[in-house]
């Protein structure tokens, strides 16, 4: 089960009590005080693990609690510390405090560990209140408190190349065609429930290069504000370096223009934000086999005036399928070398008036809504 989005309480173990504890030993009269701390709750730790990739486990075990400190004891023994408690996250996940809305981390690389909430200090034993008029002291204290948080998880993929497009027009026929996925395949739509990963391998040995392709549930006109499955999934291509616009140029779809449909993806990708719009792209014209001419013609037309790269692909007959493979490794690699951006600069942007600014706030705190609406539906 592919579950990006879990809501979890934790705390932090509780410190150990301080020990009121007094020297009793022969021929030692009026020992003293000894009483020991207590000791340190445990931390509740989180830490990125590339051998998890959803966050299902937490859907199931929302609350985590650190060790309590052990209590102080006689003969000035401090008590021992509570264990920490390691919660293991995807790559990829960021970490919200759900009631402040603060962004605490994003775990962006493998093997990062936070701190997400602290144990409890232990408190003091009556050895530590001596004084030259106070020998005999009686006070000690109690354990403090661990933190207690309710934290939002959401995972974003990490993948390299993103495949966008309406449902059926063959991305994961092409993720099972140029990497070692099986992701599900029919000719219905919306086959494509979660998304699905792949490891692209170009070249060979000792020359050999990868890359990772991300491939979500096909979008279509209002995904932005939760038609279809769009509003779920489209977070996972705002990491992605470079995206894949795949239309359907035959007459399977039953959409007459594959222009629209370029420009219905592209409004969706726009008005999700995080400037989706703005990523390295390439489109890919599916079913190349049985394409209708005349929409092929219109596509072409329209990529060629906004100068996107245009590949004409066919999954039943592997037609253009290697070149788009090594085109992208290319373009990720000049990505990654950040070369690409020389070659590439972004447009200048117009200025931009305080009524579309206004208009853009409330669009995102609708959406912001909707989201959490979803949210509590799912719980």
């Amino acid at each position: 089960m592919f579950i990006d989005e879990a809501i979890i309480r934790i705390k932090g173990g509780d410190g150990g009590n301080g020990c009121m504890a007094f020297r009793r030993e022969k021929f030692v009269p009026r020992g003293g005080p000894s009483g020991g701390d207590g000791g340190r709750g445990g931390d509740i730790v989180m830490e990125s693990s590339e051998r998890h990739n959803t966050l299902v486990h937490f859907r199931f075990n929302p609350e985590y609690k650190g060790e309590r400190g052990r209590h102080g004891e006689g003969s000035n023994c401090t008590g021992r510390d509570g264990e920490s408690i390691v919660l293991k996250v995807p790559v990829g996940t960021i970490v919200y405090d759900n009631e402040t809305g603060e962004r605490l981390h994003d775990f962006s690389h493998p093997d990062e560990r936070m701190v997400v909430a602290q144990g409890g200090r232990g408190g003091r034993g009556n050895q530590h209140f001596a004084t030259s008029t106070h020998q005999a002291p009686q006070e000690h204290e109690q354990g403090f408190p661990g933190q207690e948080r309710v934290l939002r998880l959401e995972l974003k993929l990490l993948a390299d190349v993103g495949l966008v497009g309406y449902p059926n027009v063959g991305k994961s026929t092409l993720v099972s065609r140029i990497s070692a996925a099986k992701p599900k395949i029919a000719d219905y739509p919306f086959t494509t429930l979660q998304p699905n990963l792949g490891v692209v391998t170009i070249g060979e040995l000792p020359d050999e290069d990868s890359y990772v392709v991300a491939d979500i549930p096909g979008l279509i006109e209002g995904a932005h504000t939760g038609t279809g499955l769009g509003i779920q999934f489209l977070r996972h291509i705002e990491r992605t370096r470079v995206l894949v616009h795949m239309i359907d140029v035959s007459d399977a779809s039953g959409r007459p223009d594959p222009v629209a449909d370029f420009k219905v993806i592209m409004g969706e990708l726009k008005s999700f934000g995080a400037d989706l719009e703005k990523k390295p792209m390439i489109v890919a014209a599916s079913k190349i086999d049985v394409a209708n001419p005349e929409k092929l013609a219109k596509l072409v037309k329209h990529c060629k005036k906004l100068k996107l790269k245009l590949y004409e692909i066919s999954a039943v007959t592997g037609k253009g399928i290697p070149e788009l493979k090594y085109a992208l490794g290319k373009m990720v690699a000049d990505i990654r070398a950040g070369s690409y951006a020389a070659e590439h600069p972004p447009a200048k942007k117009r200025p931009v008036s305080a009524r579309k600014e206004k208009k853009k706030s409330e669009r995102m705190k609708r959406i912001s809504k909707q989201r959490a609406f979803k949210q509590r539906q799912t719980r």
